[in-house]
């Protein structure tokens, strides 16, 4: 996303707002828009399982901006447990062939074309052992070539941008399910089992349990303006959280002063202890979340990744 790709580019090189502007409630900023949709949402795209049929460790609700659960709610939420025997982790990328393919001199094929949200929790390279995803949320932005700009890891095989080593990455670990655990950082992990698979973002908001305004840091349009957010938070008991906010009024838009109150909502009412790392993914007209054959938030735009999550029968 070429607008999302600039903001994520400031953000980089460290630019921000040389004016703070804190909105509330009774001084929201001028001219907030929703990001337009491409078509009416919930959409559904596969069938529906039923709930008997879910999966254990992972669950999607809605909240309001203090994370208290809400039916019209503009936060669609998923909370897994990455160590759930009967869970299993991809990421797809936008590319003109199938994912792991190689040149015939044995280097992997990063042929990048635009793809939407829908395609990319559809498509064959979205499937893994025969399985369609049961979960999925927008990972990192796309360049103008059509490059995603992060760490990106697809099962071990790594399809990086010219940011891998300088901006966030959200990652689950490979092995046995009882040892995968999340992680949020900078640049590629010293141990590689750590990124098995991995979407790029940017603006990190939690660090180690404390919490920063990062405001200044998005500048002014990503601030405030560009205001759906898509966000992963790891809590103190390992379980993690994906949201997505798509706000369609003032009230429900979701500034960063209030990152924090709306993951501690979530995390004080399921019990998960304190939110330890959290960051941005692409935000903007590329925030997307399908959960269950429903996509609950797509707009208009391509994205570089998106991390796919899967019913596994336990062994």
């Amino acid at each position: 996303m070429v607008l999302a790709g600039l903001v994520g580019l400031a953000i980089a090189l460290g630019l921000g707002c040389t004016q703070r502007f804190v909105p509330t409630p009774g001084n929201p900023p001028p001219e907030v828009a929703a990001s337009p949709s491409s078509a009416p949402l919930p959409v559904m795209v596969r069938p529906e399982r039923p709930e008997s049929d879910l999966p254990a460790g992972i669950q999607f609700f809605r909240t309001d901006n203090a994370g208290q659960l809400a039916e019209d709610g503009a936060n669609h939420v998923i909370v897994f447990d990455p160590r759930s025997p009967e869970l299993d982790f991809k990421v797809n990328l936008g590319i003109a062939h199938p994912l792991y393919a190689q040149n015939p001199d044995g280097s992997l094929r990063r042929e990048y074309v635009p793809k939407r949200f829908r395609e990319l929790v559809q498509d064959e390279n979205a499937q893994l052992e025969g399985q369609w995803p049961i979960a999925a949320i927008n990972g990192d932005y796309i360049d103008v070539d059509d490059t995603p700009q992060g760490l990106n890891v697809s099962r071990g095989v790594e399809y990086a941008g010219p940011f891998a080593e300088r901006r966030s990455s959200f990652a689950i670990s490979g092995g046995p399910p009882e040892t995968r655990q999340g992680t949020i950082a900078v640049g590629r992990r010293d141990d590689p089992a750590l990124q098995f698979n991995a979407v790029g973002g940017n603006g990190r908001f939690y660090r180690q349990g404390e919490f920063r305004d990062i405001c200044q840091d998005l500048g002014e349009m990503a601030c405030w303006r560009e205001t759906n957010r898509s966000m992963a938070a790891i809590a103190a008991n390992g379980q993690v959280i994906l949201l997505v906010n798509s706000s369609t009024t003032p009230e429900q838009v979701l500034y960063p002063h209030q990152f924090d109150e709306v993951l501690a909502g979530i995390s004080e009412r399921l019990s998960l202890g304190p939110i330890q790392e959290a960051m941005l993914l692409d935000g903007g007209l590329s925030t997307a979340l399908y959960f269950n054959g429903r996509i609950y938030v797509e707009n208009l735009n391509p994205m570089g990744s998106v991390l796919l999550i899967y019913a596994q029968s336990p062994a």
